[in-house]
C-alpha cells in the first residue's frame, strides 16, 4: 500500500470525522496549544525585540539568548519537565515557547535595526517621542520582517506541538502516536498529513496577514 492509499484509506473512513478522537476534535486542541504557544512566545520576543532593536542595545544577549533556545530538544525538555512536575499542560507549553521565542526575538531585534535611519532621526529632530517613533516610524517598515519571524515560530510551534500526545493530551500528534503503538499506520500517514496541511494554512493566513497589515509601499519596497 502507498501513501496516497493510506490517506484516502484515513479521510473517507467517516469514524474518524466523529467522537472525542475525531478529526474537528483533534484539530481544535491542536490550534489551541498552537495559539497558546504562539501567544506567550509573542508576549515574551516581541517587546524585548522591539526595545533591543530600537535602543540598539542588547544584540549580544539578543543573539545569546536565541542561540541557547534553539540549542534546547524540544522533547528531551519536555520529559525532564513532565518527570518534574507531572503530566499536563504546563509541560508542554515550556518546549513550544522556548522553541517560538527566538525566531520571534531575532527577527524583530533585526527588523527594527534594519530602518533606514533618515526618517528615524527626522522624526526625533521633530520632537517626537521615542515610543512614537518605534510605533509609528519603525514598526510600519519593520511589519513585513517582524511578521516573517512570527511565521517561522508558528510553523515550527505547529509541526512540534505534535509532543502533547507524549503527554496524554490531544491534538493531532494522537493520531500518529496511537498509530504507531497500534501499528496502524494509515492514522499515522493521516495525522501527518492533517500537520503538514495545517502548516499549510498557517503560511496562507500569514501571507493574509502581510497583505492586510503592511502598507503597500512597505510591499513594494
Amino acid at each position: 500500500m502507498n501513501v496516497l492509499h493510506f490517506v484516502n484509506a484515513f479521510f473517507s473512513d467517516s469514524a474518524h470525522w466523529h467522537g472525542y478522537d475525531g478529526i474537528p476534535g483533534r484539530l481544535l486542541e491542536h490550534v489551541q496549544y498552537t495559539l497558546m504557544a504562539l501567544g506567550l512566545a509573542a508576549a515574551i520576543g516581541l517587546p524585548v525585540g522591539l526595545l533591543t532593536g530600537h535602543t540598539g542595545r542588547g544584540g549580544n544577549a539578543v543573539a545569546f539568548v536565541a542561540t541557547a533556545a534553539r540549542a534546547l530538544p524540544s522533547f528531551g525538555l519536555l520529559v525532564l519537565i513532565a518527570v518534574a512536575v507531572g503530566i499536563g499542560l504546563l509541560p508542554v507549553m515550556i518546549p513550544l515557547v522556548v522553541l517560538a521565542i527566538p525566531p520571534i526575538l531575532v527577527t524583530t531585534y533585526e527588523a527594527v535595526r534594519s530602518v533606514d535611519p533618515s526618517p528615524v532621526d527626522a522624526a526625533r529632530g521633530m520632537g517626537m517621542h521615542e515610543t512614537g517613533i518605534l510605533f509609528r516610524v519603525e514598526l510600519p517598515v519593520a511589519l513585513p520582517l517582524v511578521l516573517s519571524g512570527l511565521r517561522s515560530a508558528a510553523i515550527q510551534v505547529v509541526s512540534t506541538a505534535t509532543i502533547a500526545a507524549y503527554v496524554s493530551l490531544g491534538g493531532l500528534g494522537r493520531y500518529i502516536i496511537d498509530g504507531l503503538y497500534q501499528r496502524d499506520y494509515e492514522k499515522v500517514v493521516g495525522g501527518a498529513t492533517l500537520v503538514a496541511l495545517m502548516a499549510l494554512v498557517t503560511l496562507a493566513v500569514f501571507w493574509a496577514a502581510g497583505r492586510l497589515a503592511v502598507s503597500p509601499g512597505v510591499r513594494r519596497r
